[in-house]
């Protein structure tokens, strides 16, 4: 528990802080949708609440957590992600990079419960992504808590995305073309040591979120940096809250009119170990991203999407989610993508 006030902590926040309940209160659902629109151009993160959440399952999921990486090394080597050609499953501290650095961090990465595709001659590989998780077996109640959590966010980010369409004036379903087919959809349970050497504090390493929405919870210690015109600013953790950032698919799908925004975790130090939880809706593999026919007074504020390029964006959905996930998890590509290029 903090010290200060969640109030206190939105009034000093250097993020917008927006209530969701106001979407269902007449009085307040427009201006609710026009600050939206405000914080996703001119920032690209907000701290949401309001988003019906209890306490009480957020503390019974970080508690599995918790248990999760306390577990012994060798019973969360025995799921490593690479034994799934998922990109399912445990990776360790220092095993996933970001910018030709390895994260100090280890975590599970948890996505839609689905069985895999059968494997077709000349198909494409990121159908491979689609197929079950790892669970650890002396865990099982880490698999209900985390499913239950997902369907739960999933809900919320899709009540966003929603509400995202109206703030660029389109009809509120715009964007379920993006959600339509399999699910696709990551939990990242994460847990970061602290250090003492200042050559180790990637926690993880300046980037963008490649899905459609990104819905983080922090523990009370802080560590989550926003890139902004005047540099990096610390985006501390608010009880009560999810940090909300927009991805690069919302980039493509408005011509760049919405911006996904650079950000990094800090290391802690050393004696302080930091946990987060997040959440990512990602677009079904399949297809393409709809580029949305925007007003003209917004239209003209679309510059298309940002170019980088060790990071090139692409329109077809399948082809843009493998990319980053092969960059990020050598271990995965050695072992079951060996024979693409």
């Amino acid at each position: 528990m903090s010290d200060i006030s969640s109030s206190a902590q939105e009034q000093q926040a250097a993020l917008p802080v927006l209530d969701l309940r106001e979407l269902e209160q007449p009085t307040h659902r427009a201006d609710f949708i026009a600050r939206l629109g405000r914080a996703a151009r001119d920032v690209g993160f907000f701290y949401l609440k309001g988003h019906g959440i209890e306490p009480e399952r957020l503390a019974r999921l970080e508690a599995v957590a918790k248990r999760f990486f306390a577990l012994p090394q060798h019973e969360k080597d025995a799921i490593r992600m690479a034994n799934s050609p998922h990109f399912r499953g445990y990776t360790a501290t220092g095993h996933e990079i970001t910018r030709h650095h390895p994260d100090r961090r280890e975590q599970i990465d948890i996505g839609a419960e689905l069985p895999a595709l059968e494997r077709r001659a000349g198909a494409p590989a990121w159908e491979r992504m689609q197929g079950p998780n790892q669970w650890p077996e002396s865990l099982p109640e880490l698999r209900d808590e985390a499913l239950a959590w997902s369907a739960s966010l999933r809900e919320i980010a899709i009540t966003l995305l929603r509400a995202f369409a109206e703030a660029l004036e389109q009809p509120p379903h715009a964007l379920d073309g993006l959600i339509d087919g399999a699910p696709a959809q990551l939990l990242k349970l994460i847990r970061y040591p602290g250090t003492s050497d200042e050559q180790q504090r990637q926690g993880v390493g300046a980037h963008k979120d490649a899905g459609i929405l990104t819905l983080l919870h922090q523990d009370h210690h802080g560590g989550l940096q926003v890139e902004r015109p005047e540099g990096w600013i610390d985006a501390p953790p608010i009880e009560g809250t999810f940090v909300i950032n927009i991805g690069e698919i919302l980039e493509l799908a408005t011509n760049g009119y919405l911006r996904a925004t650079n950000h990094r975790v800090i290391t802690p130090p050393e004696g302080v170990v930091r946990y987060s939880i997040a959440y990512f809706l990602s677009p079904s593999l399949e297809g393409n991203v709809p580029l949305l026919p925007l007003p003209p007074h917004l239209a003209k504020l679309a510059q298309g999407p940002e170019s980088d390029p060790e990071n090139p964006l692409f329109c077809e959905i399948g082809p843009n989610a493998i990319k980053g996930r092969l960059r990020s998890h050598p271990d995965v590509a050695q072992r079951h993508y060996g024979d693409i290029g």
